[in-house]
């Protein structure tokens, strides 16, 4: 991955290329830079930084670090960020999304993948024994909620589908109408290229159903779950009817129960298409139940094969349906189904098969790192403030669908806003004398300014909930920037995999300990052999977000470029010189 800051500044810049003997410090990044790069504590400064050296904004911290002994509570050094470069401790952002931060959503990328993957061939704390369950890699679409320009190859004979040139069918070929209901051309006979801006845009605005379609993103995930277990309620009945007893377990609690012999583990990515709807890709693998430990994972029993599992899944998708409950906007509720576009396709762990392991968890891990970048909409949380940018009720397709999720999302449990409301202009016991409210300069008779007050409520809608709340429509509002959908991009069932902690916490021990050579084997002592011998207790607080300077960045941007360089080609060299090993050899140690 390259870095997210130009190596060497463009011509453009001042003290590189057109004046290299002006630089202005501290106002150019090449100055900055410079003046940097020119302290004595400049490599000390680098080595600090390490951590989130390609980070795009990292998250200061301030305090002190103490290490102790556990056996005797003793404090055996302390470290305070004050001597330390910059006063602060750099630490990455974390960030999943590419467009916000390429390096964090690199290492989230890179850990979904394993995580993923593991679920499927073992490893990591996975037994190897998964690999010998069913499993299958569906793909369950979102309805139609109105004709959109799209572009649909009926048989590829490209190589590469990020670069397919294949000839697509004609977008929308009607004879039998020209014209909608408002007056619009309701066919395109184009047959659009890949990039195409066009994709995914309705072909009429009015008729399009925005209001249906943000909906149906924030139920999508108690769709999914619906669907989850329809699946495993169709197997559980196969297995009554193949004669399969069902196994007694003992819960928590310390009571006994029966429960079907098999169960779903499943790991969820959810994609956006370009219409602006989610859709979900899952890697679904079928497990047995052991009676002795149900958390344990374990085959399922015999006779079960991908077959039965696929067929589940797809009687699941066709038959889960349901209404959500009713909206000042439409009483009756929107319905929430599936779309007929359901692909179900068995996962080969051979690695010669259709859709291998590492191709789906690939697949999986990408999208993990998107959002709704292809909608071309890109906006941090919205509030009362910031709506009025994004949100237009007569506006394009994306606009529409924003407005949508402001409008459904309202509070409903009044029905008209407090400044809305008729006022009675007679004397009434709580009113007070005629004011200016100083924030907005609104001249009332109320105790309270209502408009500042409906300001004030349009802002609180946009922040989680401090409870559950009656109305199922307000978290609408607060992911309007995501056109509804408020679930998670990347979600695992418990028992499928490990966790996104577990190989952070690893890779902190590595970091701690990978000078630390083993004088026998010359392997890193990290995880294997983890240092528990004293405990760090961290006091920090929260001083700031990003670099201090564009110089800064530039220069830790650079070395962490370059350090990703230096491990790529190491890489490229080992499975280079490993190949060219004969079998039954090994290469000598260096």
């Amino acid at each position: 991955m390259a870095s997210t800051l130009d190596l060497t500044p463009q011509t453009s810049a001042r003290g590189v290329g057109s004046n290299a003997d002006t630089i202005v410090y501290g106002y150019t990044a090449a100055g900055s830079a410079f003046e940097r790069a020119t302290r004595p504590d400049y490599f000390g400064w680098l080595e600090h930084v390490r951590a989130a050296a390609g980070c795009t904004r990292p998250i200061r911290l301030a305090g002190q670090l103490l290490t102790v002994d556990p056996s005797t509570s003793r404090v055996l050094d302390q470290r305070n960020t004050d001597g330390m470069p910059d006063a602060a401790i750099y630490t990455a952002c974390g960030n999943r999304r590419a467009t916000v931060c390429p390096s964090c959503a690199q290492t989230y990328q890179r850990d979904a993948y394993q995580l993923l993957r593991a679920g499927l061939i073992g490893g990591k704390g996975v037994p190897e024994t998964v690999s010998q369950h069913p499993a299958v890699f569906p793909t369950f679409t979102a309805p139609s909620f109105g004709p959109v320009h799209v572009r649909v190859v009926k048989r590829h004979t490209c190589r590469d589908r990020k670069r397919c040139d294949c000839r697509p069918e004609p977008c929308h070929a009607r004879r039998d109408t020209g014209l909608c209901e408002h007056g619009r051309p309701a066919v395109c006979w184009a047959r659009h290229e890949p990039d195409d801006q066009v994709l995914g845009q309705p072909l009429c605005l009015d008729c399009y159903d925005h209001d249906h379609q943000v909906v149906w993103n924030l139920f999508s995930g108690e769709l999914w779950h619906r669907t989850k277990q329809a699946a495993e309620r169709h197997l559980a009945k196969l297995a009554r009817r193949r004669g399969i007893p069902w196994v007694e377990v003992v819960t928590a609690s310390g009571n006994t129960r029966m429960v079907p012999p098999v169960r779903l583990s499943h790991g969820k990515a959810a994609e956006f298409q370009a219409r602006g709807a989610v859709h979900f890709h899952a890697l679904v693998r079928l497990d047995g139940v052991d009676p002795t430990d149900p958390t344990a994972v374990v085959p399922p029993p015999a006779g079960f094969t991908v077959a039965d599992l696929e067929d589940a899944l797809r009687a699941a998708a066709g038959q889960v349906a349901f209404t959500t409950p009713g909206h000042p906007d439409r009483p009756e509720g929107w319905p929430i189904a599936w779309g007929e576009q359901v692909d179900i396709r068995p996962i080969s762990l051979t690695g010669r098969g259709e859709v291998s392991d590492s191709m789906v968890a690939g697949y999986l891990a990408k999208y993990a790192a998107k959002s709704t970048e292809v909608t071309g909409h890109r906006s941090v949380r919205l509030d009362a403030d910031s709506i009025g940018d994004y949100a237009d009720p007569d506006g394009d397709h994306t606009a529409r669908l924003i407005d949508a999720c402001w409008r459904i999302g309202r509070p409903t449990s009044t029905p008209l806003p407090l400044s809305q409301r008729p006022r009675d202009r007679r004397p009434a016991p709580g009113f007070v004398e005629r004011w200016e409210c100083p924030d907005c300069g609104t001249h009332t008779r109320y105790a309270a300014c209502p408009v500042c007050i409906a300001h004030r409520q349009a802002t609180l809608d946009a922040q989680p909930a401090s409870r559950p709340t009656a109305n199922p429509y307000a978290r609408l509002r607060r992911w309007a920037h995501m056109l509804g959908f408020g679930g998670h991009f990347l979600t695992k069932a418990r028992r499928y995999s490990i966790t996104f902690q577990l190989l952070r916490d690893n890779r902190v021990r590595f970091r701690r300990h990978e000078d630390q050579v083993d004088e026998h084997t010359g392997t890193v002592q990290a995880v294997d052999h983890p240092d528990d011998t004293t405990l760090v207790v961290g006091t920090l607080t929260f001083a700031g977000v990003g670099w201090h300077t564009t110089g800064d960045a530039l220069l830790a941007n650079t070395a962490a470029a370059l350090a990703r360089e230096r491990r790529t080609t190491g890489r490229e060299e080992l499975a280079h010189e490993l190949a060219t090993v004969p079998a039954g050899t090994a290469p000598a140690a260096a």
